[in-house]
């Protein structure tokens, strides 16, 4: 341990110290058996006796390994340099280099019409190519292997070998190739022939070299024979594979290929695409460029004062733009190719077949028998197993039975045997699908992001005793017997004959149409029965039976007129609405009313028929609960008796008459449908009983007492009010009205059914299943929010976290509130209610508890799942710890307990909350004063009485954080998982109980085997859960998902190349724990600890799955400092990648269409940046150089403007939006694909895309030259505030402003200096590069344009350039010294490059000065001051000025205020009279900034201090560069509206005052209601309404919203997000202002404006002070205002408003 961590914790780079693979790799040699596996050293006393044999143990006849380890030489050299990426990836560099020489040859042979002889001629120089370029490989091996890698004597006989033979054949290939094409016969090496004669000896030597690439390419196409050769046990293949190919030495690499079958999918993938790239690239980026490089060569050729040199370097020149593209466009064309494989592959899997909540009505039929199918095991709902019953849910529906305990006892035996008997296999799995439902439903109101409404809506009803198992939710029937109706009322001419099984016959096809009429029959029956009482209990249940018969006779058209039917269900629905109105308001009469009570008599069941159209729904057990206990029978029959012989009092009932009223109608209604009264004896005895019905005196239409007792006691049975309302939402709601509001929920809804459809294994049972661990790496985030985490106010709007989130996510804190029964939100931190709320908080946050939240459902999951197989209840705890555990390796869990973090409270909180929780964390006990610790992994858990008990305790050798710390924080609690497999989970990660339902089935994809490796690894999707916070937010959650679903899809299938590329992978752990473990740590190298576990499962034999049916909630960052750094982040790792041997082994391993997959899939990503960046950087300068030089001509003829290298460049942004496209085509459709597209290219996206094409380019290069690439602590906060501008100069100067002004430098000088014209169009992606830069940080910042903030901004600005002391962020000398430290630090090949930069510089600075640009001619100007003269007066105004600084502070305020404006003047005038005077001064100048830059740039390299002094001149003017513009923008004042509007579109809802309304929210909930809070607050809102209106007037005039109505309306929904707060913080205070009834009403009435309602809410002064600002001008008087505010009775003045709404100030302000 010692010397490991000796060496980890070693500053020097990764070359020069042993990181933990170089420890492990040590192992892999035969030396390491020469030593002793122990740290003792040699006992050199002893004495030989014990062993029998006289020779030593065995433990001690080696030295110990530490002294092995001492010596171990380092096992690959991570040199950090370009080259060592470069030769990584060799094979992709050689492919596009070889294929630019053929597509050249090719263009040149087609212009020039070359014979096919000589054209195969000179492309056979290829072969020469590929020799040079394997020479150069050869050459950087052993760069690459020098000094430090300990060689054997075979690797060196071999490479030296190679290489000698290559480059004697190169020698040989160079002679006879360039005699091959001499014009006449000579003699070479003493032999005379032609030159047809050297080309064969060219072509046979070539072909020598050529036969290891011929052998390669084809095991290339048979991808297997590679494994073959390399695990082969031949001595002569090992011989031969040690000599030729020393990665064939490594332990690693052996097994890397895919099947035959799935090799020739992704090479026909490579192959369509090469094919269009080369054609694309012949066309646009080739043979473009042959006629202007004939032309140069032929005005060498002719003229005789040309030089070659020069035309060389300008052919050179014009090319290198077009070989970078060349290298850059494979990656468009990747990203096209992708997206069609990933739709392709989506609509194959069946992704997005279910889209929406209609999508799911319609394949809801089919849902259980899947779900039975797919996710439960063949024992689920058999007769076998133990007593457990399905049916014994959570659902709320559950309402104890009488009838049916005592039928069935209390026995679960006797109630699983009756409902096998009752119910057929089909019924059991609807009930089992329905127990699942519910489940999930339930769980989504735990979450709070359903209401309780929509809670009962979306679940299945059932009512013990009655016929049906189970009754579908509302959603899925709402509307639905409206379309019964439509169905029976069609027209009927086509029809020879009108019967029940023709007219019908839509309806019994329909399972969900014939469901509905089943349930209104049975559960209207029901609804009847009870309210009409045992009087008419026989006239009712006959008149049903005779209809029902009807209907099972099949001869109900003969009967009834059904096609008159809307107008009974009219009146049906008018009495269910009254009933469900009114029935749970309902008062109930402590006495009964009726002097005698009837008993009640059952109805005997009639057996149920089969033929008819509609099931029969009304049974004995349905009428069950309405039969009265018999004691209460008796007390309530005494109490009538006792009263018997008193009047009749009279009473007022309004339900009862309502009721009476609409039953009338109804039954008028009933008889009206009957058809042959006269004639047919069952139609007339139904319409007699209806008659007697409508005429009984002491039944429920005429008794008075009677029906209100009925009333009282069905409002006091539980179970017909639950029956009540789902009837209600089957007849009176329309569909629309029941679906769930959230998009949360239809999201997760949707994702759900569709997976049941999605091809998936089948469910083994519980006892069979694999186990699996969950593991989350913790350091020390946010576990719960606690109430000063909640309160405090972090940005410029004063906002807290929990106003933040309640105005986020407004509709789940009113069902929050509604579940736990608060009506006032000040309860909110009683003691009741703490933990809730931050709870509720928590899971809307990047948290722990949401994590763990969210993943203990798997407990939950599996549990639900052995009920529904019938495991008891102690079979199912103890396979609950067998098959499932979550680990949370919290690291400082210990510290935090010695501490007193709370936030240890708050993990022992989790752990008590989930039992199963475990938690590992790395204890360190000290020995001594010195410091000495050990240290300890320790495992702890609930005890499950409240406190913490400790499992294990397993003693370390040292602290095991020396490296990454993320992943040793990983694998100190490995050891502690016991499952199978294991899961790693991010902190930013979220489960849902619906997915973890569908883990088993995903652990049996390991079971699987598609290929002829193992699969060990597999992906799950994830889904990006902060994309509603901004359109930051937005896009980097679009990035994301397009990345972790269609990216990772194609990757997968078909391209067999996915990886590890994070969380929420699931590991094979036994084959991981013996292979390296989940995650390398050693430092730097392994920055993206994830990816390695992918390397190493790749080149150690494992495959990589990815299933889409189970998906895993994930945060990303939300502001524009953090996806900076996330950026940052990822760059790095992505350099420190490409020096990693994990790379150069698997990059030499892959056949080469793997390997181009995984290039373009993964780091070649960051490469492309790189060279995109370098292409602009080149593309300017080359422009500039040839405009500057005027050599844009060849010769004299017309100039061709480089228009395809443009187009190229802005074609790879828009390009890259194909996968995003694709990707949210297949799952949200291709209309609403194209809306988001186009809403994030109008919000700013391709400037914020475009940004961090620098950002990756920047810190990639940055790494790789330099180094110290580090783990970036990107936040999970709430991003609201604005950034100063000082903080984002800082942030942003040295990556994206400098050069953002450097490219718009240059973009000058070619519209200065270009003759080619068409400049707009050559020039326009290198300015949206350039804008882009410079824009980005200050749009996406929010208040940039705000006039105010712009001041404030510039003055710290000013503030901070001028700082002396304070840190970086205090002085921008500090910073700046500590920014460009690191190059005086950079190795010399590293500075070369800005060498070349430098030189670039003054090319350019030379040009400016040779050139005529203002020439001034003296004799024709002479300047009416002497130029000298004036300059003599600036340098005597900067002395002044010096001397001003020196003392300033001695003089006066009113004299430095003058003498300071007056140098300042004095300066600018004599600045721009010199320009004026000598017009050379401008270039003079120009030319002066150019070489006054390359000079700095090598006075940094160099460490000259001086050079800090032009550097702050330099950001002086960037700064007011960008000032400039701000400082317009904020004079304007709509910029801001626009941005603030466009930023937090997709956020707050569709508002443009989102800081004001959340500031104006915040001082409502200060003020807790005080009267003068209020008044302040009515002033305040009466300034916001101006506000609002003001803004939608502005944009709609500005054209940006369609009109003033639209607008005001999308404002009052952001303004009401805000609005709960103040009116919760009102109501309840006291008050001095009184308003009349009749006041209030009047302004409290809801208006309609927009076809939508508002409801407005009351101050404590009883106004309208939301309302208005809601709806616009609605004829409230500003009078009305002020003496509302100022405590005035305003119910005198309620006559006298005006009809229009005036904003004047007042002349005097209300008393405060």
């Amino acid at each position: 341990y010692d010397i490991v961590a000796k060496s980890m914790k070693s500053q020097a780079d990764h070359q020069d110290k042993r990181n933990y693979d170089d420890f492990n790799e040590f192992f892999w040699s035969r030396r390491c058996l020469t030593f002793s596996y122990s740290s003792e050293e040699r006992d050199e006393s002893w004495d030989g006796k014990g062993t029998g044999t006289g020779e030593r143990p065995f433990v001690q006849a080696f030295p110990p390994i530490i002294e092995g380890l001492l010596a171990a030489p380092k096992t690959f050299l991570e040199k950090r340099s370009w080259l060592r990426g470069i030769l990584a990836l060799s094979r992709i560099v050689e492919w596009h280099i070889a294929t630019f020489f053929l597509l050249l040859v090719i263009a040149f042979a087609r212009e020039l019409v070359w014979g096919w002889v000589y054209f195969l001629q000179v492309a056979s120089g290829v072969f020469w190519l590929l020799n040079s370029l394997h020479l150069f490989w050869g050459l950087l091996e052993v760069w690459a292997s020098y000094p430090g890698i300990k060689l054997t004597g075979t690797a060196v006989c071999g490479s030296f070998f190679t290489l000698t033979a290559r480059y004697l054949i190169l020698v040989y290939q160079t002679l006879y190739f360039t005699w091959a094409f001499s014009p006449r016969q000579g003699t070479h090496l003493g032999i005379s022939e032609d030159a047809t004669f050297w080309f064969w000896q060219y072509i046979w030597l070539s072909l020598l070299c050529m036969i290891p690439y011929l052998f390669d390419s084809f095991i290339q196409i048979i991808p297997s024979l590679s494994t073959s050769l390399y695990t082969s046990q031949n001595v002569y293949v090992q011989s031969f594979l040690n000599i030729l190919f020393p990665l064939s030495r490594a332990y690693v690499g052996k097994e890397v290929h895919e099947s035959f079958q799935h090799a020739a999918v992704y090479m026909f993938y490579w192959g369509t695409l090469i094919v269009w790239k080369l054609f694309f690239s012949y066309v646009f980026e080739v043979y473009s460029m042959v006629l202007p490089s004939l032309e140069m060569v032929d005005d060498y050729m002719n003229y005789p004062d040309q030089s070659f040199a020069r035309m060389a370097l300008l052919l050179v020149l014009r090319w290198s733009p077009q070989f970078v593209v060349y290298i850059i466009d494979m990656s468009i064309w990747y990203a096209a190719w992708q997206a069609v494989a990933g739709t392709t592959v989506g609509f194959s899997e069946h992704l997005g077949d279910v889209r929406s909540i209609a999508d799911i009505r319609k394949n809801f039929g089919q849902a259980p028998e899947n779900f039975c199918k797919k996710m439960l095991s063949p024992d689920a709902g058999s007769r076998r197993g133990s007593s457990a019953s399905f049916l014994g849910g959570s659902s709320a529906n559950n309402i104890p039975n009488s009838e049916g305990a005592s039928l069935l006892g209390t026995d679960p035996h006797r109630l699983q045997s009756y409902v096998n008997r009752l119910l057929d296999v089909r019924i059991q799995k609807w009930v089992m699908f329905s127990a699942a439902w519910n489940e999930i439903i339930d769980y989504f109101r735990q979450e709070d992001i359903v209401s309780t409404s929509e809670s009962d809506n979306l679940k299945f009803s059932r009512f013990d005793g009655f016929s049906q198992a189970i009754y579908l939710p509302v959603f899925q029937t709402a509307g639905v017997i409206d379309n019964v109706l439509s169905e029976i009322e069609r027209p009927l001419d086509d029809l020879p004959i009108v019967t029940d099984e023709t007219l019908f016959r839509p309806i019994s096809d329909h399972v969900t149409m014939l469901t509905a009429v089943s349930e209104v029959w049975e559960l209207g029956s029901f609804v009847f029965l009870q309210m009409l009482g045992s009087v008419h209990n026989d006239d009712f249940s006959t008149i049903m039976n005779t209809i029902l018969k009807w209907s099972e006779n099949g001869c109900l058209t003969s009967y009834v007129k059904v096609e008159s039917m809307r107008a009974v269900m009219n009146d049906f629905v008018g009495l269910i609405n009254i009933l469900q109105k009114g029935i749970g308001k309902r008062k109930v009469s402590t006495m009964p009313r009726s002097r005698t009570v009837v008993k009640p008599t059952s109805v005997a069941p009639k057996p149920v028929g089969s033929r008819g159209m509609m099931r029969r729904a009304v049974s004995a057990t349905s009428l069950s609960s309405i039969e009265t206990d018999p004691k209460k029978e008796d007390k309530k029959s005494s109490t009538t008796k006792s009263r018997e012989g008193q009047p009749s009092e009279v009473f007022v009932d309004a339900l009862r008459d309502q009721v009476r009223d609409k039953l009338r109608n109804l039954f008028h209604a009933v008889k009206g449908l009957l058809k042959n009264s006269d004639t047919d004896s069952e139609c007339k005895d139904v319409l007699d009983r209806i008659t007697f019905l409508l005429s009984m005196e002491n039944g429920f239409l005429w008794n008075n007492a009677y029906a209100s007792d009925q009333l009282d006691d069905v409002s006091k049975n539980v179970t017909f009010k639950e029956v009540l309302k789902k009837i209600h939402g089957l007849v009176a709601c329309h569909p629309d009205d029941v679906e769930p509001k959230s998009k949360e929920v239809r999201r997760r809804l949707t994702f759900f059914v569709n997976s049941l459809f999605m091809d998936m294994p089948d469910a083994p049972s519980i006892h069979d299943m694999f186990s699996w661990n969950v593991l989350t790496p913790y350091y020390s985030e946010p576990v719960i929010y606690t109430k000063g985490d909640l309160e405090q106010r972090t940005d410029a709007l004063g906002v807290s976290t929990l106003l933040y989130l309640q105005t986020l996510y407004r509709a789940d804190w009113n069902n929050f509130l509604e579940r736990l029964g608060i009506t006032n939100e000040e309860t909110i931190w009683s003691k009741k209610h703490i933990n809730e709320t931050r709870r509720w908080a928590s899971i809307r946050a990047q948290t722990l508890s949401r994590t763990v939240n969210g993943m203990m459902y798997s407990e939950k999951a599996l549990r639900l799942l052995a009920n529904l197989e019938r495991l008891d209840e102690e079979t199912t705890n103890d396979l609950l710890g067998e098959k499932f555990g979550y680990i949370v390796a919290c690291q400082v869990y210990g510290n935090m307990k010695r501490n007193q973090d709370p936030k240890a409270d708050d993990i022992e909180q989790l752990m008590h909350q989930f039992p199963h929780l475990r938690v590992a964390y790395i204890d360190n006990i000290r020995l001594n004063r010195s410091g000495a610790s050990i240290f300890y992994s320790v495992l702890v858990k609930s005890d499950g009485r409240g406190s913490i008990q400790e499992v294990y305790r397993v003693r370390l050798p040292g602290n095991p954080v020396i490296g990454e710390g993320k992943p040793e924080n990983q694998n100190g609690a490995m050891i502690f998982t016991r499952g199978e497999f294991l899961q790693t989970i991010d902190m930013n990660q979220e489960g849902y109980f619906e997915e973890a339902l569908k883990m088993r089935n995903c652990l049996q994809e390991f079971a699987k085997r598609e290929g002829p490796l193992p699969t060990t690894i597999i992906g799950l999707r994830e889904h990006i859960f902060t994309g509603s916070v901004s359109s930051l937010a937005n896009y980097m959650a679009l990035q994301e998902t397009s990345f972790v679903t269609l990216g990772q899809r194609v990757l997968t299938k078909p391209l067999c190349i996915r990886l590890h590329y994070g969380h929420p992978d699931l590991f094979d752990k036994l084959f991981f724990i013996t292979r390296g473990g989940i995650s390398k740590s050693s430092k730097g190298i392994n920055l993206s600890e994830d990816i390695f576990a992918g390397y190493n499962n790749a080149i150690r034999g494992g495959s990589v799955g990815f299933k889409e049916y189970v998906q895993v909630g994930k945060g990303r960052d939300v502001g524009m400092s953090q996806i900076y750094k996330f950026e940052a982040k990822l760059s790095q790792g992505a350099a420190e990648q490409s020096l990693s041997r994990d790379v150069y082994r698997l990059s030499h391993r892959l056949d080469f269409s793997r390997l181009l997959s995984y290039y373009y899939g993964g780091i070649g990503h960051y490469f492309s940046n790189v060279l995109t960046i370098l292409t602009v950087y080149i593309v300017v300068y080359l422009m500039a150089a040839l405009a500057i030089y005027d050599i844009e001509k060849i010769g004299e003829r017309k100039i061709t403007p480089m228009g395809t290298i443009q187009m190229l460049l802005g074609g790879l942004g828009l390009l890259q939006t194909i996968p995003l496209f694709a990707t949210l085509g297949v799952e949200r459709g291709w209309w609403e694909s194209f809306r988001e597209i186009v809403h994030v290219f109008v919000t700013g996206g391709p400037f914020h895309f475009m940004f961090h094409i620098q950002t990756k380019a920047n810190y990639m290069a940055q790494t790789i030259l330099v180094g110290g690439a580090k783990y970036r602590a990107t936040g999970r906060g709430f991003v609201t505030q604005h950034t100063p501008f000082d903080e984002q100069f800082r942030f942003f100067s040295a990556s994206h402003l400098y050069l953002g002004v450097e490219l718009a430098g240059g973009l000058i000088l070619v519209a200065i200096f270009s003759d080619a014209g068409q400049y707009a169009g050559r020039t326009w992606s290198l300015w949206l590069a350039s804008l882009s830069f410079l824009v980005s940080p200050f749009w996406f910042n929010p208040l940039t344009f705000d006039w105010n903030v712009v001041t404030s901004d510039y003055e710290m600005w000013l503030r901070w350039m001028r700082g002396t002391s304070g840190g970086p962020q205090k002085s921008w000398s500090m910073w700046w010294t500590d920014e460009n430290n690191f190059y005086s630090k950079m190795p010399l090949a590293s500075k070369s490059l800005f060498v070349v930069k430098s030189a670039l510089f003054v090319l350019l600075g030379e040009g400016i000065l040779r050139s005529d640009f203002m020439l001034s001619d003296p004799y024709l100007n002479k300047p009416a001051i002497s130029v000298s003269k004036v300059l003599l007066f600036i340098v005597v105004t900067l002395v002044a000025g010096w001397v001003f600084t020196a003392k300033e502070r001695t003089l006066p305020y009113p004299v430095r205020r003058t003498l300071g404006m007056l140098i300042f003047v004095c300066l600018i005038g004599g600045i721009v009279t010199v320009f004026i005077e000598d017009t050379d001064c401008i270039r003079y100048t120009m030319a002066a900034y150019y070489f006054i830059g390359a000079g700095c740039q090598i006075g940094l390299l160099a460490g000259v201090k001086t050079v800090k002094h032009f550097y702050l001149i330099h950001d002086l003017v960037c700064g007011h560069i960008i000032f400039i513009p701000l400082f317009v923008l904020g004079a304007l004042q709509l910029p801001r509206h626009i941005q603030t509007w466009l930023l937090y579109h997709n956020a707050l809802s569709s508002d443009v005052v989102v800081s004001d309304i959340l500031r104006y929210a915040r001082k409502t909930q200060e003020t807790g209601g005080s009267e003068q809070g209020n008044e302040d607050l009515v002033e305040q809102v009466t300034e916001l309404r101006k506000l609002v209106q003001k803004q939608e007037q502005m944009l709609a005039s500005a054209g940006f919203v369609e009109g003033a109505a639209p607008g005001i309306n999308s404002s009052s929904e952001g303004t009401s997000q805000a609005t709960s707060t103040t009116s919760t913080s009102t109501s309840n205070a006291s008050s001095t202002v009184q308003t009349n009834q009749t006041n209030s009403s009047s302004i409290a009435r809801p208006a309609v404006e927009g076809g939508r309602q508002y409801n407005r809410a009351l101050s404590m002064s009883g106004l309208d002070i939301w309302g208005n600002m809601a709806l616009g001008d609605t004829g409230t008087n500003s009078n009305e205002q002020q003496s509302g505010s100022s405590g005035v009775d305003t119910s005198q003045q309620s006559s006298s408003t005006s009809q229009g709404f005036s904003f004047t100030q007042p002349d005097t302000m209300p008393p405060r």
